[in-house]
C-alpha cells in the first residue's frame, strides 16, 4: 500500500477536508514560533557550543524515550542517564545509540517516534530509516551534520522560526545565563530568550532541601526568610529580578490543584512549622494552596503570567529517583479536581483581569466537566495545551473538541511544547498546528465555520494567542 504524502502528515483521510487542511495549514507552517513554556538549558543557547554527539543530544537527556525502555529492562545508566549515586554509567555515544536502536521498534505508534523520525527528517534532513541495521550510518551522518556550524544552537534557533523561547528557573538562579544572552541581545525584555519564574523548590515543603533553600532565598536577597513576611519580601524581590531579565509568567508544578485562602497568622504558623521541621503532608499541602493565593496577589502587581501544571505524582519510581534524581521519567499522573480546588483563588481573583491564569491538566477527563466551564466563565483563566503525557496528536485533537464548544478557542493559550529536547521544539509545533488545521477543516466542511474565519482562527491558535496571553506584546516583538 503506498504511504501518503509527508505533507499530509496528521491531516484527515477525506479528501475534501483534507484539501481544506492543507490549505489551513499552509498558513500556519511558516509562522514563527513562540514557546512560552518549555525546559531547554538557558546555558546552551548561552555558550553556543557545538552538540556533543547525537546520543547526547537526542537520547540521554530525553525521558520520554529512556522511559520506555526502563519498561522494558533496560536501564537508564545504559543509555547515558547520568546517577547522583555514584553507579557506573555508559559514556560512549556510539554504544547508547546502538543500544537505542536495538529497542526501536518499542516506539511504533507513539509520538516520541513521531518527533524523533520528524527532527532527523526536517531539522538534520536525514531520511534513511531508523533500525539496528542503520543505526551505525546514521550516527555517523548526525555526527557530521553536529560539526558543522549551521548545527550550533544559535544557528538551529534562528532556523527554527523561533521568535521568543521561555526557559525556566529557580529563583535561586543568579540568572547568569540570561545575562549573558541579554549582553548578546538574546536576552531580556525585547529578547529571544526570557526566564520563567518556577519557585517549587522554595514553596514545596516535601521538596528535598526546602528549608535549606529557603535559606539561600534569603541570603540571595538580603531578606529575613526566618520570618513569614521575610519569605514573601524575598520572593517579590526574585520575581522583579526575573522581570528585569525579560520573564512574562511564572510556573508552578504543584502536586494538585488547591487553593487555600489563610490569614497572615495561619499562614505564618504553617511556615514556622515547616521551618522547625514539623511540617505534616497536610501542612505542606495547605502552604502550597496558600502560596497560589499568594502568587495570584503578586502577580496582578507585577504582571507575570500564572501558570499552573497540576496533577503528577513525582518520583512514583523510587528506585529511579534515588539512582538518577528528578526529572529523568519516573513521574506518574494522578486525577485532579480543579472545581472545589480552585474555588478560593477564583473567589478572589478571578473576574480581575489583570490577572492571568494558564491552566494545564494532566488528566484528560477534567477537559469536559471542569476545565472548558471554568475557562468559559472567569475572566482571568486561560486553558494550556495538552503537555506531557498528553501532548499526542489523538489528546490534541480531543483537547480540541472536548473544549471548543464551551470556552472556544479564544479561552485557550496556544501550544506549548515543554520540552528539554531543543531539536524537538519545530517538530512538536509543526504537529500542533498540523492537528489544528485538521479540526478547522472539518468546522468547515461541516458548514459549522467559514474558511475564512478558520483561517483567521489557525493564524491565532499558532501565534497571535500566545503572543497575547503571555503578553509578549506586539510592539515589543515584532
Amino acid at each position: 500500500m503506498p504511504t501518503p504524502p509527508r505533507s499530509d502528515l496528521l491531516l484527515p483521510a477525506e479528501p475534501g477536508q483534507r484539501a481544506l487542511a492543507r490549505r489551513l495549514y499552509a498558513l500556519a507552517a511558516e509562522l514563527p514560533i513562540i514557546s512560552p513554556h518549555g525546559h531547554v538549558d538557558a546555558a546552551l543557547l548561552a555558550e553556543d557550543r557545538p552538540f556533543p554527539d547525537p546520543a547526547r543530544l537526542l537520547i540521554v537527556p530525553d525521558h520520554y524515550l529512556t522511559r520506555m525502555l526502563l519498561s522494558q529492562g533496560v536501564p537508564p545508566a545504559e543509555l547515558g542517564v547520568p546517577s547522583r549515586d555514584g553507579s557506573p554509567v555508559e559514556t560512549d555515544g556510539r554504544r547508547i545509540w546502538r543500544r537505542f536502536a536495538a529497542h526501536w521498534h518499542l516506539f511504533r505508534g507513539t509520538p516520541s517516534r513521531l518527533w524523533l523520525e520528524q527532527t532527523l527528517r526536517t531539522v538534520f534532513g536525514v531520511d534513511m530509516p531508523f533500525s539496528p541495521a542503520t543505526a551505525d550510518a546514521l550516527y555517523d551522518e548526525l555526527a557530521a551534520r553536529l560539526a558543522e556550524p549551521a548545527f550550533r544552537p544559535r544557528a538551529l534557533f534562528e532556523r527554527f522560526g523561533i521568535e521568543v523561547l521561555a526557559t525556566t528557573e529557580s529563583p535561586l538562579d543568579d540568572l547568569g545565563q540570561h545575562a549573558k544572552l541579554a549582553a548578546d541581545g538574546w536576552g531580556g525584555p525585547g529578547g529571544r530568550v526570557v526566564t520563567t519564574f518556577r519557585p517549587d523548590d522554595v514553596v514545596d515543603m516535601e521538596f528535598d532541601g526546602w528549608a535549606a533553600n529557603v535559606d539561600r532565598l534569603g541570603e540571595l536577597t538580603g531578606e529575613d526568610t526566618g520570618t513569614y513576611d521575610g519569605y514573601l519580601a524575598a520572593l517579590r524581590s526574585r520575581r522583579e529580578a526575573f522581570v528585569a531579565a525579560g520573564a512574562t509568567s511564572s510556573d508552578h508544578g504543584h502536586p494538585t490543584a488547591r487553593t487555600l485562602a489563610l490569614d497572615r497568622a495561619e499562614a505564618a504558623g504553617l511556615y514556622d512549622r515547616g521551618r522547625r521541621g514539623r511540617a505534616d503532608p497536610a501542612d505542606a499541602e495547605a502552604f502550597r494552596a496558600h502560596m497560589l493565593l499568594e502568587f495570584a496577589r503578586m502577580s496582578i502587581d507585577d504582571g507575570l503570567v500564572l501558570q499552573l501544571h497540576p496533577g503528577a505524582v513525582r518520583n512514583h519510581n523510587r528506585w529511579l529517583y534515588t539512582r538518577h534524581g528528578r526529572d529523568v521519567g519516573g513521574d506518574v499522573p494522578q486525577a485532579t479536581e480543579y472545581v472545589h480546588a480552585l474555588a478560593p483563588l477564583l473567589d478572589r481573583y478571578g473576574n480581575d483581569p489583570r490577572l492571568r491564569v494558564v491552566l494545564y491538566t494532566l488528566d484528560e477527563y477534567t477537559f469536559t466537566r471542569e476545565l472548558a466551564p471554568l475557562a468559559g466563565g472567569y475572566a482571568a483563566l486561560y486553558l494550556g495545551a495538552p503537555w506531557w503525557f498528553l501532548d499526542s496528536p489523538e489528546v490534541l485533537r480531543r483537547f480540541r473538541e472536548a473544549v471548543t464548544e464551551t470556552a472556544g478557542f479564544y479561552n485557550t493559550a496556544g501550544f506549548v511544547d515543554d520540552t528539554r529536547a531543543f531539536c524537538s521544539i519545530p517538530v512538536r509545533h509543526d504537529v500542533a498546528r498540523r492537528v489544528d488545521a485538521a479540526f478547522l477543516a472539518r468546522l468547515v466542511a461541516e458548514h459549522r465555520m467559514a474558511e475564512d474565519e478558520a483561517a483567521e482562527t489557525i493564524v491565532d491558535l499558532a501565534y497571535r494567542l500566545p503572543k497575547r496571553v503571555f503578553r509578549f506584546e506586539e510592539s515589543t516583538w515584532t
